[in-house]
């Protein structure tokens, strides 16, 4: 769902427009940015600064939990709370409990003592989804808000179109510092798969050398020796991405998603992870959850760690998250430290 905060403040926009009230248009345009992002970063301090300890029912999926941060989370023996610093409960809701922990449940829940439910637990901590957890993947509601991201997709495509200006010429002066400073084309195209499954042409400005995949799809590491000097900066600076835009115009990409994979390693992860297909759901992004948090994967053990992230983003997905990836990725770009 779209906040009810960027809803109040577009419909009060419209009004003042419509009705022809006198207004400053420099104000009105600051406040439609300003406010949804002091009151995310409200948000997140409110997250950062919580305190307190949660009750973990020793049931189903709990370990990991404790083994992510024992300072937070600790194993209930007996259900009976012992800690006087408790918050609240964490329990595995598809598993059947015994008697007992379930009237201690019910007697928690009377004292307004809160209790969540152990993956979700897990997600907002690890900022990730566990892949092996069948039963809460199957009873979640796994499509995405449709009018989010109808409304996603149009902010982003005007963004685009009004920065047209910019980025055209910008794209252009790159292009021809690629050009000499190595031989072959400025631009590189390449087929990746995008939502449901569908192929299509990602465009990028070259930051590797021409040979770079004369033996086939390989994995493209941060230090990668396939990787031009220029490379490397326009790399660091998201700037190969540029072209992408046209991929978000043509309605193949979006601004931010998960990033689009090659067909031949995707045909190879269908085979050896489950629920690979699952980040088609939506549109691949020029930026992700995935590359802000983790970076890059260059074998099969650190793509199902990129894939749980990507699994997280697809579930969570809403402007709030939307505004951590953009705010992270910027981040990354000014101070070249973080994920990529």
């Amino acid at each position: 769902m779209i906040p009810v905060l960027t809803v109040s403040l577009l419909s009060i926009t419209a009004v003042i427009i419509f009705t022809r009230i006198d207004y400053s248009r420099s104000v009105l345009l600051l406040s439609l940015f300003v406010v949804p992002v002091v009151t995310y970063t409200e948000f997140k301090l409110r997250q950062h600064l919580q305190t307190g300890r949660y009750a973990v029912i020793p049931f189903g999926f709990y370990q990991e939990l404790i083994r992510l941060n024992p300072s937070k989370f600790y194993a209930l023996e007996k259900p009976a709370l012992t800690a006087p610093d408790t918050v609240g409960i964490i329990v595995d809701s598809n598993e059947q409990l015994p008697a007992e922990w379930q009237q201690f449940i019910a007697a928690e829940l009377s004292k307004d003592t809160p209790v969540m439910d152990s993956v979700a637990a897990y997600e907002s901590i690890s900022g990730k989804s566990p892949l092996h957890h069948y039963g809460e993947l199957a009873g979640h509601e796994l499509l995405p808000s449709q009018a989010y991201l109808t409304a996603k997709r149009l902010l982003e495509s005007s963004l685009i179109l009004a920065s047209a200006p910019i980025t055209l010429p910008f794209i252009v002066i790159v292009a021809i510092a690629v050009k000499l400073e190595s031989k072959g084309p400025a631009f590189f195209v390449q087929r990746r798969i995008g939502k449901g499954g569908r192929e299509f042409s990602m465009y990028k400005i070259r930051s590797m050398r021409t040979d770079s995949e004369v033996n086939g799809a390989q994995f493209a590491g941060e230090d990668d020796p396939r990787i031009t000097r220029i490379g490397k900066f326009i790399r660091k600076m998201r700037i190969d991405e540029l072209p992408q835009f046209l991929n978000i115009l043509k309605g193949d990409m979006a601004l931010i998603g998960p990033r689009p994979e090659q067909a031949a390693f995707v045909r190879e992860f269908e085979k050896v992870i489950p629920l690979y297909s699952f980040r088609h759901i939506v549109r691949p992004g020029i930026t992700g959850w995935a590359q802000v948090t983790h970076g890059y994967a260059a074998d099969e053990d650190e793509t199902r760690e990129k894939l749980a992230h990507d699994f997280y983003y697809v579930k969570n997905l809403s402007v709030w998250l939307d505004l951590d990836i953009v705010f992270k990725t910027i981040k990354t770009m000014l101070t070249g430290f973080g994920a990529r």
